[in-house]
């Protein structure tokens, strides 16, 4: 009887098993029926694309700036440190290499959770069920959801490797402050890459994908202390590690910290440029899709650049006096908490915030940000005399009282020897750009003082008036009009009458004094604004701007008139710049670029490929072989034909003209205006300085045939620097300071004398030949066809002035 209840028994749960299993079975078959129309292709995980920012680099691969919400550095799981996989694994998932992508203890468990609670507690996802969700379903916790993420395991196991599965999980699991993977999460919590985290690092960022915020070790370090310290638990009872490396890693404390992208070089206005360059391209696919743009920039000649701005601004603010501290702490917050204060405000280029704490007889004490204290000496503070006018200052202060008090609030920036000087904002602005000369491509280019106060790129964006720094095209268009460079022009005072005109227009000469007779040459590298007229109004303004036109000036800017002659065109830096390449580079007209490459994964998906200015050997090369650029230029490097033909580009000014105008640039260094440059020991280079009226522009740009630079400085709202600021000392010195480091490493380099022309022995006086025995006779360079023919002593004075027109002052 016994035994047959027993039997009985026996079939009825064997029955009610396989009841349970076929409906389960059924259940299951009629879901995957129901839901698999539904469920996204799983192939599409084979080629998955994470959302990765733009990153913009320099040509020598320093990060410059990085653009997008996400950020995300994705890693092969092949580079990935054991340690790094079996956190996670111990952390979200220790059977992953064992389960077919669902794992059912786990399930069972959430399940036991769900009865017992009556809510949704854990979801016993697997790495697997995770990849499902984070890649093709949303975050709601609902059943169908759950058995979409199960089918989906399970077809992904399928089809990828559990490796390939679990380096998507890494690079895609999102662990909070906007790291998305674990390549982002160890640069933002601890500032390195995944190799160079310690076990406690590796299974702090484990305990993450739980629960992001929960667990963060900057938020709630406590929290994610415990959490840590479970996970090297679990890797220890799971024998990831053995007991000392367990020991080891529980007594490292919290070391996380706040880290944002890592900019190795500051360079923020070519970095706007090229983000705006790839949203003109790209749209908003542009911050997601991991785009990687090489830039042509030079990353130790732009920090020179960045220098050089902020000590040019700076010595111009010395020059002009003190405005002031920017507040007194003491009469507005009394005896409260100055560092507090201090900690909330942020620096200002390489200004750095302060406040008096002492004023002795000597020195001053100062507190600064973060607890740093230090001391301003007399030294250091003599130059500030009062701001009175932007013409006027002050007197001289003899002790540090006469210029600070208690709780002032201060600028102050470093000097060399790590000691502090007294500083404030610079009211003027500035921009640099430095560019090669040959292809156009910019080395460094600083738009203003500070970015991060204004976003306006003064190098591209400024329209601004050139002076004098224009006058080189003018004499260039002369010598193309038959003129040389001893042509002799009256230096005199001119007066032009004109009916539209309120009254007549006397233009004179920067110091009010005139030469008289004055050879081509002369009055470029003396700036003489006279000459330059009376060569204008020669050669023809339709002339002249027909020219202009030529080397690459737009007619738009270009003033009709005789002003143009004294540099009445407006044009940014850039293009100021670009203009003077001709110059440079043997009289190509060449076109300014900032970007070398755009890579997507391992594809190049740009490279430039700029007009360059051809010498005789690449023209006659030009399809045959391939291109680089070193110290001399274009040359032979390898036989065969280039991906990409070298362009050559337009000659717009011939070799002969061009010689002599960087001949008569040379003179400006060494003779003339620039001669600040004479320190720098070079006589490669040639350039101009430029003052506009009432000294609201002024301009220096030099070059020799490797580097060009343009420097401007001026007040944004276009008024007056001060009536003793000009181009040789507001902007020649940011240039000089700049190409110091530019030209550092790079040899003299002159330009070889081109065919058709003669160098004779002239009078200085005549600009004609010498005469035998002439004390004064100079050398000049000319084209052959215009070569003096006629001796010097073979004119007589009064007829020379009479064909020069020499009178003491015209009238028109």
């Amino acid at each position: 009887m016994k035994r047959t209840v027993k039997l009985n028994l026996v079939k009825f749960l064997s029955w009610s098993l396989l009841t349970v299993a076929s409906g389960a079975a059924l259940v299951s078959a009629s879901a995957f029926l129901y839901l698999s129309p539904t469920l996204p292709s799983v192939e599409s995980l084979q080629d998955a694309k994470f959302q990765t920012p733009l990153r913009v680099f320099s040509q020598d691969n320093q990060l410059i700036a990085e653009y997008g919400e996400k950020r995300r550095t994705p890693v092969q799981f092949d580079k990935v440190p054991p340690e790094l996989i079996h956190a996670f694994m111990a952390a979200e998932d220790d059977r992953f290499y064992t389960h077919p992508g669902v794992d059912a203890f786990s399930l069972l468990r959430a399940a036991a959770q769900l009865v017992a609670t009556g809510s949704i507690q854990s979801g016993g996802s697997t790495i697997t069920m995770q990849v499902a969700k984070n890649f093709f379903l949303s975050h709601e916790r609902v059943f169908s959801r759950k058995f979409n993420e199960i089918l989906l395991a399970l077809q992904i196991e399928r089809q990828l490797s559990k490796n390939e599965i679990f380096e998507l999980y890494l690079n895609k699991i999102y662990l909070g402050n906007r790291s998305y993977g674990v390549g982002a999460a160890a640069q933002v919590y601890y500032g390195k890459s995944i190799n160079e985290l310690n076990l406690a690092q590796m299974a702090m960022i484990a305990g993450l994908p739980k629960a992001p915020s929960r667990y963060n070790p900057i938020n709630d370090p406590e929290r994610a202390l415990i959490r840590r310290d479970w996970i090297l638990g679990r890797m220890k009872d799971l024998d990831y590690i053995d007991k000392v490396q367990y020991d080891e890693a529980i007594k490292q404390p919290v070391t996380a910290s706040y880290h944002g992208a890592m900019m190795e070089l500051e360079a923020p206005y070519i970095a706007e440029m090229v983000r705006q360059k790839m949203i003109e391209q790209f749209g908003q696919d542009a911050y997601t899709e991991g785009f990687k743009v090489y830039t042509t920039i030079d990353s130790k000649q732009q920090l020179a650049a960045n220098q050089a701005i902020a000590n040019g601004l700076m010595a111009y603010n010395e020059r002009h006096g003190y405005h002031g501290p920017v507040a007194n702490l003491l009469e507005i917050e009394g005896q409260k908490n100055w560092q507090e204060h201090l900690d909330q405000i942020s620096s200002r280029s390489i200004l750095l915030p302060a406040v008096v704490t002492t004023v002795g007889d000597e020195e001053v004490a100062i507190d600064l940000k973060d607890g740093a204290k230090g001391t301003i000496t007399m030294e250091n503070i003599s130059w500030a005399k009062p701001f009175l006018s932007v013409n006027r200052t002050g007197k001289e202060p003899q002790t540090p009282a006469d210029v600070l008090k208690v709780g002032d609030q201060i600028w102050v920036r470093t000097n060399t020897d790590g000691s502090y000087r007294l500083a404030q904002e610079p009211k003027a602005q500035s921009a640099l750009v430095s560019l090669h000369p040959y292809d156009g491509s910019i080395l460094a280019l600083v738009g203003g003082y500070n970015f991060y106060d204004s976003m306006y790129n003064r190098a591209t964006q400024a329209v601004r008036q050139t002076g004098s720094s224009f006058k080189p095209f003018i004499y260039s268009a002369a010598l193309a009009h038959g003129m040389t460079a001893a042509t002799i022009i009256n230096d005199a005072p001119i007066v032009f009458d004109d009916a539209g005109l309120e009254d007549s227009w006397r233009p004179n000469n920067d110091n009010m004094k005139f030469n008289g007779p004055t050879r081509l040459r002369e009055g470029l590298y003396r700036s003489r604004n006279l000459v330059s007229i009376r060569i204008l109004r020669q050669v023809g303004i339709n002339n002249t701007i027909d020219y202009l036109q030529q080397l690459g000036f737009s007619e738009s800017g270009l003033s009709r008139d005789l002003s143009l002659s004294l540099g009445n065109a407006s044009m940014t830096p850039l293009e100021l710049a670009a203009g003077y390449a001709v110059f440079a580079n043997g009289g190509y007209r060449i076109e300014p670029y900032y970007i070398e490459r755009v890579e997507l994964g391992d594809e190049v998906i740009h490279q430039a490929n700029p007009a360059i200015a051809c010498n005789s050997k690449c023209v006659a090369n030009l399809q045959q072989t391939r291109l680089k650029k070193d110290d001399d230029g274009f040359v032979e490097s390898e036989e065969g034909i280039s991906d990409q033909d070298p362009i050559p580009a337009p000659m717009v000014m011939s070799p002969q003209i061009n010689f002599i105008m960087n001949d008569i640039l040379n003179d400006v260094i060494w003779k003339g205006t620039g001669q600040r440059a004479k320190v720098l020991k070079r006589h490669d280079l040639g350039g101009k300085t430029g003052t506009t009226n009432d000294s609201k522009d002024t301009w220096f740009v030099g070059f020799n045939p490797d580097v060009l630079t343009a420097v401007w400085v001026g007040m944004d709202d276009h008024s007056t620097l001060g009536r003793w600021e000009y181009g040789a000392n507001g902007a020649l010195p940011i240039w000089l300071e700049y190409m110091q480091t530019a030209l550092a490493d790079k040899p003299e380099h002159k330009r070889e004398q081109p065919e058709g022309l003669v160098t004779l022995k002239i009078s200085a006086e005549t600009g004609q030949l010498a005469s035998p025995g002439d004390p004064r006779a100079i050398f000049e360079v000319f084209r052959q066809e215009h070569a003096p023919q006629q001796l010097a002593d073979e004119i007589t004075p009064s007829s020379a002035e009479q064909e020069r027109g020499f009178v003491p002052e015209d009238i028109f």
